[in-house]
């Protein structure tokens, strides 16, 4: 194909080309996009930040603009470029990560139906619901890897079905917002192994489009595009955006993965037994396995990255997203400014287990390991002695027991942890992290620099230009530099604490329900608010 492998190589002329040269790692996120630039001994020389402009979000219905994204890419990529002092010639190759679960309708000319829709978005989450617990939802999970959930794009193209026909049956093509710029660059549709997983219609095994998920949502194979492997090689065809990137056309531009195969790739999390645990704006605890593994029970996620490698694990909502409530709930309440080291700072002053508070932190409704959309976040055991410390330190304890829910759903599927690494924005707030380590009862590892999701990509890229041989070559080039051990008293508190707030979230199942019915009911008449 043009600007294919045969095309790499005449650009590339062997190692000593390769040894002069800087990949490029992009990685579009929810929040914005970020871009690092390394050379061939996988050393960051540079990075850069795109905002995205907001978009026309309306209560849960996540959005994200498409242009939008192109702009963020543009002026994370360029920044990077220019931050280095590197010319466009000097880029041999680059990659995408992009957040799983996004959904984008487009009609037959390619026109936006939709905006981007987020794996935060719940609007399919009745539809998850209703199939949950059913035969087909089970032989869905053993071949797809993913539980019924109102996340996965397949139960948002059913919502639109239901609630949408007119604009579901102008839908020529569903894809994800990696698939949608690609196409912009590339002028090809086409989507890697681990993006199409987080759709929740692909066979994890055969890596291909299933058919009983397709049927489901009245899909053809036409409407999904190819797939294809992280090292596949296109080129930078769009002359336009590659100026507006500092690129040239013709660059070569691997396929690459989602950010969440990324992120463990970034923090060198690609052996067996070697998790990662990551909190940005939600959170998961995962692992690279050389084979599919499932939950006996579906409550883990698995998702292909490559005919030998399966990402394993689970994620959760509610991560630097919750913190960012309670800041905004903070700053409105007293007219201040708080940042996210306030918080933390606030949190220090409060106690282990927060003088009595436990924090149910479900704010978005709950993934992992219980996929409940209608949980809810509780803040448990105040009282006139208790303020805003106690509730920030709470907030951060009640995410470091979301992980402990996440490494026994692991050791439930077999999966052994040997090694845990750290990476995210957590990393850079000391108390978060030893409240994290003392709740799992593991040392934490630190890998040399925060930026995992996008260095994952800039791997990719150099994976498929030939600098790198494999993905485990790639992980070994990432070092620790430092590490985070449980404090043993603190480990005593929070081994004490955590048995009650599991049995909490069982006894409020109910309650979660309930609510949730009434909420509807009150939808429906109009006598919220």
């Amino acid at each position: 194909m043009a600007g294919g492998w045969e095309g790499v190589r005449l650009t590339l002329t062997g190692k000593e080309k390769l040894a002069d040269s800087y990949f490029l790692g992009i990685d579009l996120g929810t929040g914005s996009c970020k871009a690092v630039l390394v050379d061939r001994a996988g050393q960051i020389r540079s990075t850069g930040h795109g905002d995205y402009p907001p978009g026309d979000a309306r209560r849960t219905w996540i959005e994200q603009d498409p242009p939008g994204l192109l702009d963020g890419m543009c002026a994370a990529a360029r920044q990077a470029l220019e931050q280095a002092g590197a010319r466009p010639a000097d880029v041999a190759a680059l990659s995408l990560g992009c957040a799983m679960h996004s959904l984008l309708a487009l009609d037959a000319s390619g026109r936006p139906l939709t905006g981007i829709i987020t794996w935060a978005d719940g609007r399919g989450a009745s539809q998850a619901a209703a199939l949950r617990g059913s035969a087909l939802a089970g032989a869905l999970y053993r071949r797809t890897g993913c539980p019924a959930h109102g996340m996965y794009p397949l139960y948002k193209i059913l919502w639109m079905r239901a609630e949408q026909p007119e604009l579901y049956r102008q839908a020529a093509r569903f894809v994800s917002a990696k698939e949608y710029v690609l196409e912009q660059l590339c002028g090809e549709w086409l989507i890697d192994y681990s993006i199409a997983a987080g759709l929740g219609a692909m066979d994890t095994r055969a890596l291909a489009w299933d058919a009983e998920a397709l049927a489901l949502a009245g899909l053809s194979r036409a409407q999904l595009a190819p797939l294809a492997g992280p090292a596949h090689l296109l080129s930078l065809t769009n002359e336009r955006l590659a100026a507006r990137m500092g690129l040239l056309p013709g660059t070569p531009l691997v396929l690459g993965c989602s950010d969440a195969v990324n992120s463990s790739l970034g923090a060198g999390g690609v052996l067996a037994g070697q998790a990662t645990l990551m909190v940005g704006t939600s959170g998961a605890l995962r692992l690279i396995s050389p084979q599919p593994v499932l939950h006996p029970q579906g409550r883990s996620w698995c998702y292909a990255i490559d005919p030998s490698h399966w990402l394993v694990g689970g994620a959760i909502n509610n991560g630097g997203v919750a913190l960012a409530w309670l800041r905004d709930l903070f700053n409105r309440a007293a007219g201040a400014a708080l940042s996210f080291e306030d918080i933390a700072a606030l949190a220090a002053q409060a106690p282990a287990g927060a003088g009595g508070v436990l924090c149910l932190p479900f704010f978005a409704g709950e993934r992992s390991p219980n996929w409940n959309l209608n949980a809810r976040g509780v803040f448990f055991g105040l009282s006139l002695e208790h303020g805003p410390a106690h509730l920030a330190r709470a907030l951060l304890e009640g995410i470091a027991f979301r992980f402990c829910s996440l490494a026994e759903m692991l050791a439930e599927a077999g999966c052994e942890l040997s090694q845990v690494r750290a990476s995210g924005g957590f990393v850079r707030s000391p108390l978060w992290l030893a409240i994290t380590a003392a709740a799992l009862g593991r040392e934490l590892l630190l890998p040399a620099w925060g930026e995992t999701s996008a260095w994952g990509a800039a791997a990719w890229a150099m994976i498929g230009a030939g600098a790198l041989g494999s993905l485990e070559e790639a992980g070994q080039l990432v070092p620790v530099t430092g590490s985070r051990p449980p404090d043993a008293e603190l480990a005593a508190v929070y081994a004490r604490l955590y048995p009650l707030y599991a049995r909490l979230y069982e006894r409020l199942l109910p309650s979660f329900e309930e609510l949730r019915e009434w909420e509807a009911g009150a939808e429906s008449t109009g006598t919220q608010g």
